[in-house]
């Protein structure tokens, strides 16, 4: 066990005060700055967490920081704003996550939402039109760069190789031809797993209760309207997602495109890349997606519900973090749901080709491509080359549209 005992009220006790010094207007300050540097996704919000509280600070041992991780993707939603709000924890108890999670999450959502007033307005300006058809052909890219980094670690930790592979064809189907049902082939393929192997694991523990706090947020749902539904898309978003940002891609694209037709197949391909080129969380994206269903007011709701979780995750379960790493139950779930996980996010870049309306957009996604996988450049590198390609395109009098 590397976790320091906790106090039942989340403070840390007095004779391991290193972080005790730490001021909450030190956490806001310094959880603020990586929420407007962090460009680049989790592993770039991880190391300046790392850097930070580890290798600058001290404020965590090495392993602690490392067990964090280790829990953070064990848990649905997105793992490196669940590390930021645990680190925030770790050193002031509640109100640190309170503070350092809005600090981290509200810098990237005020970028995000100025740039979908751009891009999902109306009538947008023929620049925007162009940038918006340029990174949004590179998207699919992104998607397959996002599944191939994560499919040979996965394989390399498979259990069963059999199981592994129908887990991640699960995962693949289902986000290219019904993506409405990938929240409940996630969870399935975590449970076929778990019982799988249900012979050989006897541990118990974590966090009782959980589950039914984090399923409170679907009571939203239940009094219709838009809002209601615009809540409903955000929990599946923070709640029922593993495996990374981009598989919430599959998750919105049925609901926000074809359901409820909030947004334009080319307006989606927009707010996936605005919530790559944006720095904080990629989960942002979600906050396009109810800008374009009820304007400010359903941004603001979809960014709660979608972060909700996690914080319910850190304040009621931080405690137990250690526990919950050694927990076999867990380990066999995350091992069913994480190839599925993989599948989505690679039939996602399916469904967002499909997307592409222009016959110039399908070389800018193969240099895209070719950017991210052979030369492996940056991600903000090949959606912002993409975006200019579109503006050129588009005041040289080329086809765009919104």
């Amino acid at each position: 066990m590397y976790y320091r005992q906790v106090l039942p009220s989340g403070q840390m006790p007095p004779d391991q005060a290193a972080p005790d010094q730490v001021t909450l207007r030190t956490v806001l300050r310094e959880w603020g700055r990586i929420g407007c540097i962090g460009f680049g996704g989790p592993p770039a919000h991880i190391r300046l967490l790392r850097q930070l509280c580890v290798e600058r600070k001290g404020w965590l041992d090495a392993r602690e920081f490392e067990d964090a991780i280790a829990v953070c993707n064990l848990m649905p939603g997105p793992a490196s704003t669940q590390l930021a709000i645990f680190c925030a924890w770790r050193l002031r108890g509640r109100a640190g996550a309170l503070v350092g999670g809005a600090a981290f999450i509200v810098p990237g959502l005020i970028v995000i939402l100025a740039l979908a007033v751009l891009f999902v307005a109306g009538s947008p300006p023929l620049w925007v039109l162009g940038a918006g058809a340029g990174a949004g052909a590179a998207v699919p890219a992104v998607a397959l760069n996002a599944g191939w980094s994560l499919l040979v670690p996965s394989w390399r930790n498979r259990h069963s190789g059999i199981r592994w592979t129908l887990f991640l064809a699960a995962g693949l189907a289902t986000a290219a031809l019904a993506g409405e049902w990938l929240a409940l082939a996630l969870i399935g393929c975590g449970l076929v797993e778990a019982v799988a192997r249900a012979g050989w694991i006897h541990s118990g523990g974590g966090p009782r209760g959980l589950p039914g706090v984090l399923a409170a947020p679907v009571l939203l749902a239940t009094g219709g309207g838009v809002l209601a539904s615009v809540a409903w898309e955000a929990f599946k978003v923070g709640g029922l997602s593993f495996g990374g940002g981009f598989v919430i891609i599959p998750l919105m694209q049925t609901d926000a495109v074809s359901h409820y037709h909030w947004m334009t197949g080319a307006q989606f391909l927009n707010a996936v890349a605005l919530g790559q080129i944006t720095p904080g969380p990629v989960v942002q994206t979600v906050a396009v997606v109810g800008y374009a269903a009820a304007g400010l007011g359903g941004a603001l709701l979809a960014s709660a519900v979608a972060f909700t979780p996690s914080f319910l995750i850190v304040l009621l379960g931080g405690p137990r973090f250690g526990k919950i790493r050694g927990n076999a139950r867990a380990r066999a779930f995350l091992d069913g749901a994480g190839p599925a996980a993989i599948g989505a996010i690679l039939g996602s870049a399916i469904t967002l080709t499909r997307e592409l309306t222009h016959s110039w957009q399908y070389p800018v996604l193969v240099a895209a491509l070719i950017l991210l996988l052979p030369f492996r450049r940056g991600v903000v590198l090949a959606l912002l080359a993409a975006a200019a390609v579109g503006i050129t395109i588009a005041l040289a009098a080329g086809p765009v549209s919104p």
